[in-house]
C-alpha cells in the first residue's frame, strides 16, 4: 500500500510539472528524477520550512559533483542484509526478542477510502441479514458487538477491489502525453503489484486475523477464493469487451453468482460471531438460509444490472433526443 502511495503522489507530481510547462526533459527518467527531487523538498523535515530548503539547495547543489557522488556511493549502503539489521537492533546477540522491521505486506491493513466505500455494503447487510440470525436491527448494542470485524472484512474486500478497479482502467495507447505515458507507467505497475499480490494469496493477510479469533473455518475460505476467481472473471470480461472480442455466457453467468461473495463472507462471520449451535467446537450453519439468500443475491445482481443498462439507455435516449 505504502508504494501505491508513492506512485500516486510521484503520478500528481508529474502532472503538476506539465500543467506548469516545467518538463525539463522529453525522456520520463529524467522528469520522474525531478518529480522525486521536488517531493524530497515538499517533505517534512524538523523545522525547516521551504525557504530554508531551497536556501541549502542552493548553496550546496554547486559543491556536489560527479566524482563527489561516486565517493558517497562508497559509504552509503541502500541495500541492508539482514545479518546487519540484526546485530544493529540486538546487540546484546539475544534472538529470542521480535524484529522491529514490520512486513507490511503480511499485515492486514485497510484505508479510510475503503471503509468509506463499504459502508453502503454493510448497511445493507445488517437490514437485509441479521433478521436470519435473531439480532435486532434496531439495537445499537447488538449491531456494535458485531460490526467492528464485519466493517473490517468488508473494507478489505473493498480495498482490494479497488486494486482491481485500478488495472480495469490503465490507459489506451494513442496519447503520448508525459502525464498519461506516466499515467499508463503509473498503472501498470498497480497491475502488477496486484498479479503479484494474487499469487501470494491477497487474502492470506486478512484470514490470520480470523484464525487467530477462532473465527476461520473452510467455507469461508472458500468464499473468499470464490472472491479472487471473480476478479479474476472480471478482468477476462472487461479486457474483451475492450477488445471487441467474443465473450463467454457461461463466464458472465459465473461472474454473476460469484459477485456476492462478500455477502456469503459476511454471513458466516456472523454465524462465527454469534456461535450458534455449537457442535464440536464448530459452528453449525443453516443451510437453508444460505441457499435461500445465494438465489436472492443472484436475482439482486441481475436486477442491478438491469437498472444500469436503463440508465445507460435513458441517457443515450435523451442525448439523442436534444440533438
Amino acid at each position: 500500500m505504502e508504494e501505491l502511495r508513492k506512485l500516486e503522489q510521484l503520478h500528481a507530481t508529474l502532472t503538476f510539472m506539465q500543467s506548469h510547462n516545467f518538463v525539463p526533459s522529453s525522456t520520463l527518467d529524467s522528469n520522474r528524477f525531478i518529480a522525486n527531487l521536488i517531493l524530497l523538498l515538499l517533505q517534512p523535515c524538523g523545522e525547516l520550512n521551504l525557504d530554508m530548503k531551497f536556501r541549502l539547495l542552493s548553496e550546496y547543489l554547486p559543491k556536489i559533483s560527479v566524482s563527489f557522488l561516486e565517493e558517497a556511493s562508497q559509504w552509503v549502503r541502500f541495500e541492508t542484509d539482514e545479518r546487519d539489521y540484526q546485530e544493529v537492533n540486538d546487540p546484546s546477540g539475544k534472538k529470542d526478542c521480535l524484529p522491529l522491521q514490520i512486513n507490511h505486506e503480511e499485515v492486514a491493513m485497510v484505508g479510510l477510502e475503503a471503509m468509506e466505500r463499504a459502508n453502503s455494503t454493510l448497511e445493507d447487510f445488517c437490514r437485509s441479514y441479521f433478521m436470519f440470525h435473531g439480532v435486532d436491527i434496531d439495537s445499537p448494542l447488538m449491531i456494535f458487538k458485531y460490526f467492528p470485524v464485519l466493517a473490517f472484512t468488508e473494507s478489505y474486500i473493498y480495498q482490494l477491489d479497488g486494486l482491481n478497479e485500478k488495472i480495469l482502467s490503465i490507459p489506451t495507447e494513442g496519447d503520448t502525453s508525459l502525464a498519461k505515458e506516466f499515467e499508463k507507467m503509473n498503472y501498470q505497475c498497480w497491475a502488477e503489484t496486484f498479479a503479484n499480490m494474487l499469487e501470494k494469496d491477497p487474502f492470506r493477510p486478512h484470514l490470520n486475523v480470523l484464525e487467530l479469533r477462532g473465527l476461520l473455518n473452510d467455507r469461508i475460505r472458500e468464499e473468499f477464493r470464490s472472491g479472487e476467481e471473480y476478479w479474476a472473471l472480471e478482468r477476462k470480461l472487461c479486457r474483451a469487451l475492450t477488445h471487441n472480442m467474443e465473450i463467454s455466457i457461461k463466464d458472465v453467468m459465473r461472474a454473476i453468482h460469484l459477485k456476492s461473495f462478500d455477502y456469503r463472507v459476511l454471513n458466516l462471520l456472523l454465524y462465527q460471531l454469534r456461535g450458534q449451535e455449537v457442535i464440536c467446537f464448530v459452528v453449525k450453519v443453516n443451510d437453508l438460509h444460505m441457499e435461500f439468500l445465494s438465489v436472492s443475491e443472484f436475482l439482486v445482481e441481475i436486477s442491478d444490472d438491469l437498472f444500469s443498462l436503463y440508465v445507460i439507455f435513458f441517457y443515450c435516449f435523451c442525448g439523442y433526443a436534444a440533438g
